[in-house]
């Protein structure tokens, strides 16, 4: 692990491979690096991939109680620039994804590709932005509560999964309180960036789950034909948590990368 700062607090980031290609992979709310092993480990077989923890997640610090969106891109841009990184392919998971378009708004011309990995474009409709002020609060309390009961059900089969949960749980409850309440936040303010998939110059690559219900399939699908040159892989066995659901999701993303 490596690390840098952004606006006097520590960014932590990995690399991996020395292809000619650089990947950044971007994990999603409650997770960190380590979410990404298996696929980094592919990955840099060919490219250059880059593993950043987020505001407040893994062994990167907190900013605030608030990390907008905005300003996590402004953090991965900050390791890109250390590194001397110019232009990238992007693979966001959920939060990655957001921060992925964020990314894309701010520095349009470093994207050579961009893959939404069980993740959108839409801002929070005005019931989700109510669930988000109640986990808040839940959080607050009790945010270890709030970690073993949100990560099971982002699985479509939690009792198949069991290992898998219990990976992800290990990492999630290293999450500190700060760190998921900023992330809430900065979730709950975020802008709709269809736009930015709309005149993307850059291939658009959605990977979704048939069962993910943070993210409904057909919403996916009509969201990812948005932008002019698109594809996406629709997981038959999927949840929100591809990655671990289904294996073919990191072929179709190597294929993804291998065409950008």
């Amino acid at each position: 692990m490596n690390s840098i700062f952004f606006k006097n607090t520590k960014i932590s980031y990995k690399t991996e491979g020395s292809g000619k290609t650089n990947v950044v992979l971007l994990h999603g709310f409650l997770e960190s690096i380590d979410i990404w092993k298996a696929y980094s480990k592919e990955l840099s077989k060919n490219n250059r991939v880059v593993s950043i923890d987020l505001l407040g997640h893994g062994q990167s610090a907190c900013l605030a109680y608030v990390h907008t969106m905005e300003e996590m891109a402004e953090a991965v841009n900050e390791v890109l620039r250390f590194l001397d990184i110019r232009k990238a392919i992007f693979v966001g998971h959920s939060l990655g994804g957001y921060v992925s378009l964020a990314f894309a708004e701010l520095y349009p011309n470093k994207i050579k590709g961009l893959c939404m990995f069980n993740s959108t474009a839409a801002a929070d409709a005005e019931g989700k932005k109510l669930d988000r002020l109640r986990a808040i609060e839940l959080v607050k309390s009790n945010h270890e509560l709030f970690v073993k009961m949100s990560i099971p059900n982002l699985f479509s089969n939690p009792k198949k999964y069991m290992k898998a949960i219990e990976r992800t749980l290990k990492f999630a409850l290293k999450t500190p309180r700060q760190g998921i309440i900023a992330a809430l936040n900065g979730m709950m303010q975020r802008q709709n960036r269809e736009v930015i998939l709309k005149f993307s110059f850059y291939p658009v690559f959605y990977v979704i789950g048939k069962f993910d219900t943070v993210v409904p399939f057909e919403i996916a699908i009509q969201q990812c034909a948005l932008a002019k040159n698109h594809s996406y892989y629709l997981s038959e066995t999927g949840s929100h948590m591809c990655f671990y659901e289904d294996a073919e999701a990191l072929v179709q993303l190597m294929n993804f990368i291998k065409k950008c």
